[in-house]
């Protein structure tokens, strides 16, 4: 329980170079986590030219670490395996639609979280990327990826260069449900978010950005209702693309 509970993002890597035989362990144990009907409907592209990290930097906004890393590890919800599986052995796979893409998303995400677990605990830094699905058309071309593939995580692999503090979280009656869920009240909101709105680092992030509250930053200024809809038309049809909505 140490590794997870004292986890950080880590951003800034060493030059020393993570050894394949290393790599490849991680990437085979944590094939061990869940997954939907045993199908494992998850592929991984692994990056380590500069070409290929350039390639993918535009996708996620050129955030430094996707050049600088050893390692960039995309994440694909993966039903063309076992698609041409089923062809190839007289079946007939129906996979071209939405709950697939889901349960191979599901299957993807879940051996990500158990890959950063396994690399963590082995050493390594990781970083994960949210802004996988925000233009996921420009690393389905970077990457080559055929229909019924679908990138969903990307990670910035390395040793660590640096040893960031730990990020706050919220506490646990904030979103453990006993029976069903209680929708939280203002005074809920008020004790959930009070330890997170009076950091200083949050109060100084308020300020800079010129607002009254913290989450007038997040809806204002880094996840707004335009960003939203016009990622998520993006998001539309790339789906439509490769294959899961018709």
């Amino acid at each position: 329980m140490e590794t997870i509970t004292t986890r950080r993002t880590v951003r800034q890597y060493s030059e020393r170079a993570i050894e394949q035989e290393l790599l490849n362990e991680l990437l085979s144990n944590a094939a061990r986590t869940q997954t939907m009907g045993n199908l494992q409907l998850y592929s991984v592209v692994v990056t380590r030219s500069a070409e290929g990290k350039a390639a993918l930097a535009p996708a996620h906004f050129n955030q430094p670490m996707v050049q600088s890393a050893p390692v960039v590890l995309t994440i694909c919800a993966d039903f063309r395996r076992t698609t041409a599986w089923a062809e190839c052995r007289k079946g007939t796979p129906g996979y071209d639609n939405l709950l697939s893409f889901m349960n191979a998303a599901t299957d993807a995400l879940l051996y990500t979280q158990t890959f950063c677990n396994l690399a963590e605990e082995a050493g390594l830094g990781l970083c994960f990327l949210g802004t996988t699905i925000y233009q996921p058309q420009a690393i389905i071309e970077a990457l080559h990826l055929p229909q019924l593939v679908f990138p969903v995580a990307t990670l910035t692999v390395g040793w660590p260069a640096e040893e960031p503090p730990l990020s706050e979280r919220l506490p646990l009656e904030s979103f453990v449900h006993e029976e069903c869920y209680h929708d939280p009240t203002p005074s809920d909101i008020d004790r959930f978010y009070k330890e997170k709105e009076a950091l200083p680092v949050n109060r100084e992030f308020v300020r800079i950005n010129n607002k009254e509250t913290l989450a007038q930053v997040f809806t204002d200024i880094r996840y707004t209702k335009r960003d939203n809809e016009a990622l998520s038309q993006g998001l539309l049809e790339a789906l439509q693309h490769q294959g899961f909505l018709k």
